[in-house]
């Protein structure tokens, strides 16, 4: 998807000739003029694009190695050399940069960028999904599981109680349902953040605790409800809020409004996003792009 649908129809066409002449394209699409609707692009400006077969020739930009290092939940660069137009397909080369091994500045490329070398070779960087751990599988975390997964975000739902946290009420989930003494000793590998909305102080405090732990992991640890229960939870778990060094977001979320659950999650997870990006709470007409 790349136009919302005004671009893929040309482009289909584009990309099956680059298909069979097995050459590397270039395409440009030229909105700046609004007079002409040919691509209905209501946002003006050009966008240019760049079609690469994937063949045994360029060894399939090694995408089978691409999934396999996805899945090992590491991060990486994808590092791929950006071919002049109508460039032989055997020419076009990518590979699977550790950060290790990064013959660059991993911080200058925190995002996509172009590595100026004796050819230009477009940097990739490349994370798994983000995960988080909702502990509370009560009926209101339903709409903050699918919104989450909806993001493509991993989600873990964590409930010991035996009428919560059903498997038909979370499609999608990886659920747990036993105590947290009882997760597994890595359960806080590669979690990104926690949420914890299970209405009772006990299991509050308990998972609170568990979020302290592996707060220097993770980046975000919300907690449902006001200030006063937070403090009733804290106290109950022997914590402060000194005790977190990643954002310790409660009451969890932003002020949106709304009341229902499906508001409370759309909150929730609009704070848990933008912490997870690195993100500034302004609107985009502040932004300099």
């Amino acid at each position: 998807m790349l136009s919302g649908g005004c671009l893929e129809g040309d482009l289909r066409r584009h990309a099956q000739m680059a298909i069979q002449e097995r050459q590397a394209m270039l395409v440009q699409y030229d909105a700046s003029d609004e007079t002409d609707a040919r691509y209905h692009l209501g946002c003006g400006g050009i966008v240019d694009l760049m079609l690469v077969p994937l063949s045994r020739d360029n060894h399939y930009l090694h995408f089978h190695q691409f999934a396999e290092q996805l899945h090992k939940g590491e991060p990486f660069f994808y590092q791929l050399t950006l071919p002049r137009r109508d460039t032989d397909l055997a020419n076009v080369s990518a590979k699977i940069v550790e950060y290790c091994d990064a013959a660059f500045s991993v911080n200058d490329f925190t995002r996509a960028g172009i590595l100026q070398t004796d050819r230009n070779e477009l940097v990739v960087p490349m994370r798994p999904r983000f995960r988080i751990a909702i502990f509370g599988g009560g009926l209101d975390a339903q709409p903050m599981v699918s919104m989450a997964l909806t993001l493509g975000w991993q989600v873990d739902l964590i409930d010991e109680r035996a009428s919560y946290a059903r498997n038909y009420d979370f499609p999608g989930a990886k659920i747990f349902k036993h105590s947290i003494d009882d997760l597994p000793a890595n359960f806080a590998d590669n979690l990104d953040g926690i949420i914890i909305m299970q209405h009772n102080l006990e299991l509050d405090a308990k998972a609170l605790v568990f979020a302290s732990q592996a707060s220097d992991k993770i980046k975000y640890v919300a907690l449902l409800g006001p200030a006063h229960r937070r403090d009733k939870v804290l106290e109950k778990a022997g914590l402060a809020l000194a005790d977190f060094s990643c954002q310790f977001a409660a009451p969890a979320g932003i002020a949106l409004g709304g009341e229902l659950p499906e508001s409370v999650a759309l909150s929730i997870l609009s704070q848990c996003h933008g912490v997870f990006h690195e993100a500034e709470p302004v609107s985009l007409d502040k932004v300099m792009l």
